[in-house]
């Protein structure tokens, strides 16, 4: 075990660190190693000292494959078809008379020690105190009053079975009811008095039940049943509760756990998981911490052969503790602790504890705690109040909760259904069959085997493309919403893939045009252009400071993003090129315009280095001497600062009119399915003095950026000629459609391009029309009919408007 914990365990350091988790590897722990085992055992005992730690027989999760008791975050509630069965018991002092039951266990019945009822309801009040005939094994049993009873459920009257079931165990508690476990371990009956049951699988021994009540006359009827019932995770069968000897630990420390939250010592984000965590703590109870697991942190308890009990951190230190005699033999509890125990140990405990370590001056109480949701209750909680009883600190100031990732069908990534994606897979890439043999191998339920092999084929027929691992961390960062689940889709990764392409064809683009670091002699230099895109990466960075304090790493990856590919990329690029493709430019325009672009570069490298690292760093290390910034490497370098890049909103508004321009042009030519390389003429109307002074200053922006021919401005009450037009503001874009289209040809391609979609709407609307096709097709292909319904009628409305506007030409 120690090897597949190595290999495997090397396999996961493997994977952060191909992912660029940039830790402190030196302060790597394992909750196994000695020196941690120490710690946790010193713990155990400490606890039992204190009365907070003890053993007895409790009900528990059973899992009758696995033999062994589960936690709650182990057992997985399935909704499930199951049966109602409505029995009676005969009244032992009125022959004839019954009391009517309903259970979705008849298996059980040899277990049950009463039946019991609310004592607010009416129609049993006469019955409670009385016995009624138990049918096999043959016994009487009371009639007992209980506030859990629901009257509504069933028939208002319910068999207790304490050994097999959480709530019959409470209320056999509180009644002084005698305990009858009929299960073994495994899941079969333990019940010599009944042959014909004993031995039995559970849900064989169901439908045996069921028909020996038959044969007695004593089922009164079988009804569907809507039923959720808890599986063990590990092996996809239902649990068993059962009654088992086990080790219990009352919580230490709770109201101050509940207070550190209440009063603000530790915050969730977002806010209202604490009302989750309120919740649990509000309603908690006693942890059973031991698990019949053979590898774990060995309960740290011996027995003498009289069975006594003595806690310590070794044998040795038992016999000392409890001045035992080296002649008394001693066996240790064969139990292991649930592995939650030594977590929640683990803020205090790597760090030296319990001696005052420098690591534990230093580093706790730690910052932030990064977790799901799903283990508020079974790891943050237990961290919270652990750390308050053994160092009186909380153990860290905020836990930032993020959601689950699922796979695109909103499934939870896991093992047994054959779903898990290998990060490294995703960055390396990785071929069909080797996909499907690593998916289909050391599952924990074979016979899952074809349906993974199935589905992983039907899924990626060609295997998993590369995308590299800045794509997949920026793919992450966009999808950690606030929200409980995330889908991963690999079409969003493959969209970032082209994303870290974009940065690096824009380095290409900064580094082909320069020679050496430029200097500019003041800000006056500075075009338009660059002063916009200062302006907006100032912005940009106040944006992405402000949603990493939330931590909304969505919002900021998203910032940056729009910014790295619209703004910088997609226009400042291009409103460059006017100038250093300009012979007739200054040489100081010039050297603003390169000094602006390769400074920008520099500071979004590192505004995106948290996130995507490795290109970053690559960029960094060729773009920095030619930015003036001296350093090793980009990860010690300062983290951008929005005052350095002070906003400029007359330069905004400016380019914002340029852009929208610019926009108006390439919106005309698509719509009339003009070439973007065509020249074109173009004519204004309506323009305002501030139109008029844009126009001015920026007309060379406007025809190179444009491919604009001429812009000529009509004179107030001239008529146009026939023109495709763009509105811009009051301004009116024209652009002449003579010569530029033959209008009878266009007209007769967008005619036909619109019937043929007419036909595959026709096609769509009769399957949705189709009472039969919404009701047996499943719903996601519903779901895709739909929305390329609303497709194919934008498209319609799109192309009828073109035709519209080429009638209009014709005339």
């Amino acid at each position: 075990v120690w090897d597949w914990k190595e290999k495997h365990g090397g396999i996961i350091i493997n994977q952060l660190k191909r992912l660029g988790c940039s830790c402190d590897w030196s302060r790597e722990r394992f909750t196994m190693d000695a020196e941690y085992s120490e710690w946790v055992s010193k713990v155990f005992s400490d606890l039992f000292k204190e009365g907070l730690i003890y053993r007895g027989k409790r009900m528990v999760n059973w899992c009758p494959v696995s033999l062994t008791a589960l936690s709650d975050e182990e057992v997985i509630m399935k909704p499930q078809k199951s049966k109602l069965f409505y029995m009676k018991y005969e009244l032992v002092d009125e022959p004839g008379q019954f009391l009517e039951i309903a259970t979705t266990r008849p298996e059980t019945l040899m277990g049950d020690v009463a039946v019991a009822v609310s004592p607010k309801d009416e129609r049993y009040a006469k019955f409670i105190g009385k016995k009624v005939k138990r049918p096999f094994p043959a016994a009487e049993i009371p009639v007992v009053a209980d506030d859990h009873v629901d009257p509504e459920f069933g028939t208002g009257a319910l068999k207790i079975t304490p050994a097999h079931d959480k709530a019959d165990f409470e209320i056999g508690m509180r009644n002084d009811l005698e305990i009858i476990d009929v299960f073994h371990p495994d899941g079969t009956v333990n019940c010599p008095e009944v042959p014909d049951l004993d031995g039995l699988d559970r849900f064989v021994a169901r439908k045996k039940a069921a028909a020996k009540l038959e044969e007695m006359g004593l089922m009164i009827k079988v009804e569907e049943y809507d039923n959720n019932v808890g599986f063990s995770e590990r092996a996809d069968v239902p649990i068993e509760p059962r009654i088992s000897m086990q080790w219990f630990l009352k919580y230490p420390a709770v109201e101050e756990a509940k207070a550190a939250v209440a009063d603000g010592d530790i915050s969730y984000r977002p806010a209202h998981w604490s009302k989750t965590y309120a919740n649990w703590m509000n309603g908690i109870q006693d942890w059973c911490v031991s698990r019949q697991l053979w590898w774990g942190h060995r309960i740290p308890a011996w027995y003498d052969s009289n069975g006594h009990i003595y806690v310590a951190r070794s044998e040795d230190e038992v016999r000392k503790k409890y001045s035992l005699a080296a002649d008394i033999a001693l066996r240790q509890d064969e139990d292991v602790l649930d592995t939650w125990f030594s977590s929640a140990l683990w803020p205090f405990s790597t760090l030296g504890w319990p001696e005052q370590t420098p690591a534990l001056k230093s580093f706790y109480p730690g910052s932030v705690l990064v977790t799901g949701f799903d283990i508020i209750f079974f790891w943050v909680a237990r961290m919270i109040m652990m750390g308050l009883k053994f160092t009186g600190d909380v153990p860290f100031r905020e836990v930032y909760i993020h959601g689950l990732i699922r796979d695109q069908e909103g499934q939870k990534m896991s093992k047994s259904k054959g779903n898990v994606l290998d990060p490294l897979d995703l960055i390396d890439g990785i071929e069909l069959e080797p996909l499907v043999a690593k998916r289909t191998s050391g599952l924990m339920q074979p016979k899952l085997k074809p349906k993974i092999e199935a589905s992983t084929r039907k899924q990626f027929p060609d295997g998993i493309p590369e995308f590299g691992t800045d794509a997949l961390r920026f793919t992450f960062a966009a999808l950690a919403s606030n929200g409980r689940d995330i889908r991963f889709d690999l079409g969003r990764i493959e969209g970032y893939r082209n994303f870290c392409n974009k940065i690096w064809n824009a380095a290409r683009f900064v580094l082909m045009n320069l020679d050496s670091a430029p200097v500019i002699s003041s800000n006056d230099d500075l075009s338009l252009p660059d002063r916009w895109i200062r302006s907006r990466f100032g912005k940009t960075v106040a944006t992405v400071e402000q949603n990493i304090a939330q931590y909304r790493l969505d919002l900021a990856a998203k910032a940056i993003y729009e910014f790295t590919w619209n703004e910088y990329c997609d226009w400042y690029l291009e409103l460059t090129k006017p100038v250093l493709q300009n012979d007739a430019a200054s040489p100081s325009s010039k050297a603003a315009a390169r000094h602006t672009l390769v400074n920008i570069l520099e500071n979004l490298l590192r505004l995106l280095h948290p996130i995507i690292p490795f290109i970053t760093e690559e960029i960094w290390q060729r773009a920095a001497p030619l930015a003036g910034v001296a350093g090793s490497t980009i990860m010690l370098q300062p983290y951008p600062e929005a005052s350095a890049f002070p906003a400029d909103d007359a330069a905004e508004t400016q380019l914002s009119w340029i852009m929208d321009f610019i926009l108006g042009i390439r919106q005309i030519r698509g719509e009339m399915d003009i070439s973007p390389g065509k020249p074109l003429p173009v004519l204004l109307q309506n323009l305002s003095a501030e139109d008029q002074d844009y126009l001015q200053q920026h007309r060379n922006y406007l025809q190179q950026l444009a491919r604009i021919e001429s812009i000529e401005i009509l004179a107030p009450g001239v008529e146009p000629p026939a023109s495709a037009t763009a509105l811009l503001g009051g301004m009116i874009i024209l652009v002449p459609m003579a010569g530029l289209i033959d209008i009878a040809v266009e007209k007769q391609r967008l005619t036909k391009q619109r019937d043929a979609i007419s036909k595959d709407l026709v096609k769509i609307n009769a399957k949705l029309s189709n009472d039969n096709f919404i009701a047996k097709a499943p719903a996601d292909v519903v779901t895709k009919q739909r929305l390329r319904q609303d497709e194919l009628n934008r498209d319609i409305e799109q192309l009828t408007e073109q035709l519209k506007k080429l009638a209009e030409l014709a005339t």
